[in-house]
């Protein structure tokens, strides 16, 4: 079935009856649906997120009016079905967008993490922050047409040296982010055969840590697995600056590990910096590290973390999620949704987090660590973006490409609290 079929049948067999008028991309309304085999048709939610403007994108208002329906969602426990031809945050209205979608993501995070079963329904195009959407769904559904990935054809070209035109690349590629590779990947995803498969919304019967130990056996496909161990201690003059009560860091296997005093009281750090992209494997093993201070043991039983960490800080010099093919063949959404989900569930046992930008911050990354925390902190001098620069240029031009004022980053709810460390 194609996408176009799929959206129609979405409409029909689930039976929706839009509430409100559309904005930009976004359409919200009631359903029916049953919720399991022999069950009875139940109220239910439904959001389409249709390809009209933009490739589907979602700016402020369509974020706004979705923050709303996750707080709902969140609150009542109703069913909701997702259809979703997006190409992610709309790089046209730049940081508004994207604190928009930070705060819509965080509520999306917390819908999920309450139980309210998620079906997301994938139309043509799934990419960025729409595939991060997707992934937190209780079940994907994918179309024929589908391509589902962090990145779009022409970065995910540009990074494996092709033309995004080139028909060995299209062949790698579809092998890669197809509905038809996705569908492979587990039980939660599956592929639209026919109207009957739509009948119910049948739950996947997993917890978060389920779905954490899934995702690490995925990364034996990685390449770069097998790659030695290696720690290194960390010394910069910002954190001399930023913890002059002292701190201890090391970078194991690229992911922060360490500690300070801050404050007069002592805080864990975590993070990512050195400016490389984060792929797959980094992000499981942070969000990895974050289950743990939880107990995985304990989250996997249903019970709460007998001591969570009183406060821990995620520094970051991360301006981009990784745009490898290798990572999207194991859905790289999942494992950045993964670490948004673990921040989300510590952040909810009463551990503070703050996210603090070292360098830079952007895209994929930016959103996993930036919508389940307190507090987003940026030293002077550091930028977050939407995506990273040569990406904006490639959409809008060089002219697009500009620095912001730290003003600006909290007028549109992209940063908290800006640091300047005595630096100016």
């Amino acid at each position: 079935m194609l996408s176009v079929e799929c959206l129609a049948t979405v409409k029909s067999r689930f039976e929706f009856s839009p509430v409100g008028e559309t904005v930009g991309n976004l359409t919200i309304g009631r359903g029916r649906a049953p919720l399991g085999a022999g069950a009875a048709p139940a109220p239910i939610f439904v959001a389409l997120i249709e390809n009209r403007i933009a490739s589907g994108s979602l700016g402020f208002k369509e974020c706004e009016k979705l923050t709303s329906l996750f707080k709902v969602i969140e609150v009542q426990k109703i069913a909701l079905v997702l259809y979703i031809d997006s190409a992610g945050a709309r790089v046209s209205e730049g940081l508004v967008a994207l604190g928009a979608f930070r705060h819509m993501y965080r509520a999306a995070v917390s819908a999920a993490a309450s139980g309210a079963p998620i079906t997301a329904f994938c139309g043509a195009n799934c990419f960025g922050g729409a595939s991060m959407l997707a992934a937190l769904a209780t079940r994907r559904v994918y179309s024929e047409n589908t391509r589902f990935a962090m990145s779009g054809p022409s970065i995910l070209a540009q990074a494996a040296g092709f033309s995004a035109l080139d028909d060995v690349f299209l062949a790698m590629s579809m092998a890669a982010t197809s509905g038809a590779s996705r569908a492979k990947l587990g039980a939660a995803d599956m592929m639209v055969t026919n109207p009957i498969s739509m009948e119910t919304l049948a739950p996947v019967d997993n917890t978060a840590i389920d779905r954490h130990l899934l995702l690490e056996a995925r990364l034996a496909q990685l390449k770069s697995t097998a790659r030695p161990a290696r720690t290194e201690k960390v010394e910069r003059k910002d954190l001399v600056k930023l913890y002059p009560q002292g701190y201890q860091l090391e970078e194991r296997n690229g992911v922060l590990v360490g500690e300070a005093q801050y404050e007069g009281r002592k805080v864990l750090l975590a993070g990512f910096i050195g400016g490389t992209a984060l792929g797959a494997e980094r992000a499981w093993a942070q969000a990895d590290a974050i289950w743990k201070m939880l107990g995985t043991d304990a989250m996997a039983a249903g019970s709460v973390a007998s001591a969570p960490p009183g406060a821990l800080h995620i520094l970051v010099d991360c301006d981009s999620h990784a745009t490898a093919l290798d990572d999207e063949r194991i859905m790289l959404s999942a494992y950045l949704a993964n670490l948004a989900c673990a921040l989300h569930a510590l952040a909810r046992a009463g551990t503070h987090i703050e996210t603090t930008v070292l360098g830079k911050l952007g895209g994929g990354v930016y959103v996993a660590i930036a919508a389940p925390v307190a507090q987003v902190n940026m030293l002077y001098g550091t930028e977050i973006q939407l995506l990273p620069g040569r990406a904006i240029a490639s959409i809008l031009g060089e002219a697009a490409m500009q620095k912001h004022e730290f003003s600006e980053y909290k007028l549109a709810r992209v940063a908290d609290h800006e640091l300047k460390l005595g630096i100016v």
